[in-house]
């Protein structure tokens, strides 16, 4: 019990609050304060018609608007009596023939959901990852495919729509067995199906080295300030023609600065964090190395410390 002002008893007075009908009221004088109130609490109250069925839940799941009549659904339960078993069996069979449409997409979703969960992703992500399936499921274009791959695919593209990219092995690595090529195939698939749907070509956003360096960092264990140095790098390198992958370029910045630092990363372990090849680093190196000078900031490294760097 709490305590309020009483407009009879002219103080504060203990209140008490009736429950079944909602209504609070004055403990000395009996006066109605509130009345019709809303219980916002858990309700635990099982709505079973059958003793060992103690489920509490009498609603339905959250509305999902790419599902057709979305958490309006009515489960048939078996009756007590004998006489209702027909009818109960044969709407039960009913309800299940016609719930099997919808079934498997709402498996893919929950698939899509425990991918982005894994990856981190935000909820709009997995949102557009799912609208991006529903899109192939309504043209039977799922069909006989690898199911795992075409579900990598869309969140690598709703990824890459959402200015978040994932790298294709970010992507493998929570794709229940999918291979970096299926996952590839899937997503030519996939763009070209909705591209051929909407008469126009998909646009998937374009990759830029910088999208990947915090991540990247992150996993290393880098330091502010080489995180920034290497933000930096990476912004610079845009201004010259480098023909190497951004993802490439963005491990091969990472190696530098930390060769630049104190805490030294083994080019193994760049390699790992980022899921580039130590060849290709040791490549994107030899491109990147003349412009050293231009790229790597003042602030972070002087031209003699550049000299001191292994040359390619």
């Amino acid at each position: 019990m709490s305590d309020a002002y009483c407009t009879d008893c002219k103080r504060e007075t203990e209140l008490v609050v009736d429950h079944s009908a909602g209504d609070t009221l004055c403990s000395e004088c009996g006066l109605v304060l509130e009345s019709h109130s809303i219980d916002e609490t858990s309700e635990w109250r099982t709505f079973a018609n059958e003793s060992s069925n103690s489920d509490p839940n009498r609603v339905g799941g959250p509305t999902n608007p790419l599902l057709a009549d979305s958490a309006l659904t009515t489960v048939i339960a078996k009756t007590n009596g004998s006489s209702g078993d027909f009818l109960s069996n044969s709407l039960g069979r009913w309800q299940n023939r016609n719930g099997n449409a919808e079934r498997g997409l709402i498996q893919a979703f929950k698939t899509i959901a425990t991918m982005s969960d894994r990856l981190g992703l935000v909820g709009t992500i997995k949102d557009r990852a799912n609208e991006i399936f529903k899109r192939l499921e309504d043209q039977k274009s799922t069909r006989g495919r690898n199911q795992d791959a075409l579900l990598a695919a869309c969140l690598y593209i709703s990824c890459r729509q959402e200015d978040k990219p994932r790298t294709i092995k970010e992507i493998c690595s929570v794709a229940n067995g999918a291979t970096k090529k299926e996952i590839g195939r899937a997503k030519d698939f996939i763009v070209k199906t909705l591209g051929l749907e909407t008469g126009q070509s998909v646009e998937l956003g374009a990759i830029h080295a910088g999208d990947f360096m915090k991540r990247f960092c992150s996993n290393l264990g880098m330091s502010h300030q080489a995180v920034r140095a290497a933000e930096e790098a990476v912004k610079k390198s845009e201004e010259f023609d480098i023909r190497r992958s951004p993802i490439s370029i963005a491990a091969v910045v990472i190696y530098i600065i930390t060769q630049l630092s104190d805490d030294k990363k083994p080019l193994k372990d760049i390699a790992v964090a980022t899921g580039v090849a130590e060849g290709t680093i040791r490549n994107s190196y030899k491109d990147l190395y003349p412009h050293l000078p231009k790229i790597i900031p003042s602030w972070y490294a002087k031209e003699e410390d550049l000299k001191n760097l292994s040359s390619p």
